[in-house]
């Protein structure tokens, strides 16, 4: 019962696959109703978690555009009547030298992996504070810690990430919010197709990794519904690594 998310309505970003779509079928299994929402359509997601009976509603948006979140987050409400549960797994990277990074590039990057993340929490926050409780969950890195190479965006964004998912559970801890972040290691995704298709790269971080494998997204599925659940209720600004033992190596 401790992981049981009947009932509850979880609206999870960047859903169209990859981190996000296994997320979102893995806590309709779990019992929660999902609100997708992805820049581009979340079809087969739909399709996944309505097969096997659960009940999921799209919204395709663009979450860099800050101004537009106050109707996608009241529309998400609408769906179901309340959000019990708020996954930030939206992000994007650009990989380019330090000195070449271009400030178009560093704005993207920022705006969606940093400044929507925080706004969503703001809106998801006062709605679950309203009620006593509520479960945020935010998708942080390996580069919450560490610096990368030719990803200074991405590596000051989800440093950024780490950072306030511990801010806002210093404020709504005794509020009766969980505020947790879940940083995946090596995933098998489109973001890190480019590292993959480098052979030799590819070797070299499969053999550093204690596991002796890359992840999946259903390697997320697990640690997305315990901290969904009220299994972590006094679990409060948590970094979660998911990273097959990268991190003590």
């Amino acid at each position: 019962m401790l992981f049981d998310l009947t009932g509850k309505t979880a609206l999870i970003t960047g859903t169209s696959g990859g981190l996000g779509q296994a997320m979102a079928v893995g806590l309709a299994q779990a019992g929660a109703n999902i609100v997708a929402i992805s820049s581009s359509n979340s079809d087969h997601t739909v399709e996944l978690i309505r097969a096997n009976g659960g009940q999921i509603e799209q919204i395709s948006a663009d979450l860099s555009d800050a101004e537009g979140l106050n109707e996608v987050f009241a529309k998400s409400v609408g769906f179901f009547g309340q959000i019990d549960i708020l996954i930030n797994n939206a992000g994007i990277i650009r990989r380019t030298p330090a000195a070449l990074h271009s400030q178009q590039d560093w704005y993207d990057v920022i705006d969606l992996n940093l400044n929507s993340v925080f706004f969503l929490c703001q809106l998801a926050g006062t709605h679950m504070i309203e009620r006593g409780s509520g479960k945020i969950i935010n998708i942080a890195s390996m580069l919450s810690f560490q610096g990368g190479v030719n990803v200074p965006g991405y590596t000051a964004s989800k440093h950024a990430v780490a950072g306030l998912t511990k801010a806002l559970a210093n404020e709504w801890a005794g509020k009766g919010l969980q505020v947790n972040a879940i940083a995946p290691g090596y995933m098998e995704t489109n973001n890190t197709a480019p590292i993959i298709r480098d052979e030799k790269r590819y070797t070299s971080i499969t053999e550093r990794i204690p596991a002796g494998r890359w992840g999946t997204p259903e390697d997320l599925v697990g640690p997305a519904v315990f901290l969904a659940s009220k299994a972590s209720d006094y679990m409060n600004g948590h970094v979660l690594c998911v990273d097959g033992g990268w991190l003590a190596r």
